[in-house]
């Protein structure tokens, strides 16, 4: 199993029981850090590596990504998804989870971005800039089906929707 943007591990930790072995990529030393303390397990294997320039070291029978998809710039987009093709075994499955366009209302967003953007607050009072693309899943299963997906999306109340997919 693969997981982009592992993040501090939340996930990672709920999958690691349902793998045989899990490689958890991330950009962040620091998150990696945290990951790597949550999940002290054998065949959880943390990367170190941007997720737009890593090349997979095997093809995996699930691809997993939790909160990633909506931070894909629209021009890497196409990209990531053939790298998520890549990444999968002939028969191999996408599992995604992310934000329905209804949580855009509780963002800032930058108007005039090179890409959708958001700015939000640190607990410094420092101000961070993110990509944020919230994605309506009709759009979304259409411009997969485009790229040769077959995905099924799941609205779950009006905040968060799952996803499964398979190459065609």
């Amino acid at each position: 199993m693969l997981e982009f943007a592992c993040g501090t591990g939340v996930c990672t930790e709920i999958l690691a029981p349902y793998a045989a072995r899990l490689d958890a990529v991330d950009v962040s030393p620091e998150m990696l850090a945290v990951a790597s303390a949550r999940v002290r397990q054998e065949h959880v294997h943390f990367i170190e590596s941007d997720i737009f320039g890593w090349q997979p070291p095997r093809r995996y029978d699930v691809v997993f990504f939790s909160a990633w998809l909506s931070h894909v710039p629209p021009q890497r987009f196409e990209h990531f998804w053939a790298l998520v093709g890549r990444c999968l075994k002939q028969d191999g499955r996408v599992f995604f989870i992310d934000e329905l366009p209804a949580e855009a209302a509780y963002e800032q967003l930058i108007p005039g971005a090179i890409a959708p953007a958001v700015e939000r607050p640190l607990e410094s009072g420092e101000l961070y800039r993110i990509v944020k693309v919230f994605h309506a899943p009709r759009e979304l299963r259409a411009k997969l089906a485009e790229l040769g997906w077959d995905v099924v999306i799941h609205a779950i109340g009006w905040r968060f929707y799952y996803a499964t997919g398979t190459r065609r």
